[in-house]
């Protein structure tokens, strides 16, 4: 099931603080699985699992049984830690073939003097999902920018306002329907069943980033095995979503290639020892590898690591500074860039976006909304990010605006309900009254 941002909000959400959710993301690298539930609005952390990723190809689902197989041994994992057995999961997408597309949207009213209600803003939602796209695409999400009622603009909430006709602005996402439907495959073959499926950086943002930064203006920049995601947020809406196709993956095949060395081999210097920052001290410093059987070890410089990894990341962060300048929003991001995802470990590369970038930029940590009595914090990485945020997508709306209308639903459904008993229980205690009084005559 593709979650739709407003489409399913006419149902309200029933109480979850019990509810066992669970996050199942599948990255180019490792498939991680996180299990948890609500308490004192919080999210705690009941387990978690990880396996190696294969059958995945930037992003993408391309040998079904093998990916079913690192699901299944992940998940086999997070339940032996949560003693929680598995089902169910919300799962996310990020692969390369996500595109975002502006459209806008209009829907008219019967009178002038009626006030637009949540229900008019889920039809004007809900319609867009009927946006014709290109062949072999899906719409997975419609976000809304800002209203216009009756010619006014830059409504936020439109809510209450007197107007006939309501206009908005969207973002509509969309996804390869191969992409989606071999993900689909993967998990069944693992035995699971799919409640949602959400792009990745919605979830995401829910873990790492606060609400000042979302209401100053930020960047989110999420850079996985295969991807990276660059997101904007200002003013609690999604106004720019971005994918490069590459993400850490090209800096082991860069460190593998000059240096000579195993794929595994890479990924170890890169993770142990990598770094952005030039040192005079490293020049000489080196790192003995393996060697293949019957071949003698070979020595590999500290130094010549990081400047492979120094010049593939200065690449990346021009490209994405392109790519924030092309959106026209790069003056309102006052909340900086935040980087988070797998391949942010390296050190000093907060401070090299800053200067390639010019943003006050900081390392995400998936710590928002985490239960404060966790004492197990190995999941409280960046690599974790996704994986917590789709877990609180449970209970947490990527847009504030939807957050409050589930409220508004919320309160009307309860006192309806308060109605509908006082109502059925009026005949009950006049017909008991009826006979107390007849017993009284009586008597």
């Amino acid at each position: 099931m593709i979650n739709k941002s407003y489409a399913n909000e006419t149902s309200i959400m029933q109480d979850t603080a019990e509810k066992i959710i669970v996050g199942l993301d599948i990255g180019t690298t490792n498939i991680l699985v996180v299990v948890g539930k609500k308490k004192k609005n919080a999210l705690k952390i009941l387990g978690i699992g990880h396996a190696p990723s294969e059958g995945i190809m930037a992003s993408i689902v391309s040998n079904i049984d093998k990916t079913a197989a690192c699901i299944t041994q992940a998940v086999k994992e997070a339940e032996k830690n949560s003693g929680i057995h598995i089902q169910t999961v919300h799962t996310g997408i990020a692969d390369q073939h996500i595109h975002t597309h502006i459209h806008r949207g209009s829907l008219i009213r019967q009178s002038i003097e009626e006030e637009v209600t949540i229900k008019d803003i889920y039809q004007l939602s809900n319609d867009m999902y009927k946006t014709i796209v290109p062949p072999g695409k899906k719409i997975i999400h419609v976000l809304p920018q800002n209203y216009t009622v009756d010619y006014e603009e830059a409504i936020k909430d439109p809510v209450g306002i007197a107007g006939v006709k309501l206009e908005a602005d969207f973002h509509i996402l969309t996804a390869s329907i191969y992409s989606l439907n071999n993900l689909k495959k993967a998990i069944q073959k693992a035995g699971l069943n799919t409640e949602n499926i959400l792009y990745n950086p919605l979830a995401t943002s829910l873990s790492v980033l606060n609400e000042e930064e979302k209401k100053a203006g930020v960047c989110l920049i999420d850079m996985g095995g295969g991807t990276t995601k660059l997101t904007i947020i200002h003013d609690n809406i999604i106004k720019y979503n971005a994918i490069l196709p590459f993400g850490g993956d090209i800096i082991t095949q860069d460190i593998q290639q000059v240096c000579g060395v195993m794929e595994e081999q890479a990924e170890i210097l890169k993770k142990n020892f990598g770094n952005v920052k030039l040192s005079k001290q490293d020049l000489y410093k080196g790192i003995i590898i393996p060697g293949m059987r019957n071949r003698n070890p070979k020595k590999v410089l500290l130094y010549n690591i990081t400047h492979i990894i120094l010049l593939r990341i200065e690449e990346i962060a021009g490209y994405l500074y392109q790519s924030i300048v092309k959106s026209g929003l790069y003056h309102i991001l006052a909340g900086g860039i935040v980087l988070t995802g797998g391949s942010v470990k390296l050190q000093n590369i907060a401070s090299l976006f800053e200067y390639v970038i010019g943003l006050d930029t900081r390392i995400g940590y998936p710590t928002e909304y985490i239960y404060q009595e966790e004492h197990n914090n190995t999941f409280l990485t960046p690599q974790y990010a996704t994986c917590i945020g789709l877990l609180l997508s449970e209970y947490i709306a990527w847009d504030s605006r939807q957050e409050y209308y589930k409220k508004i639903d919320a309160k009307k459904i309860q006192n309806n309900s308060i109605y509908t008993q006082k109502k059925q229980l009026k005949p009950f205690f006049k017909k008991f009254m009826h006979k107390t009084k007849r017993f009284l005559i009586e008597d």
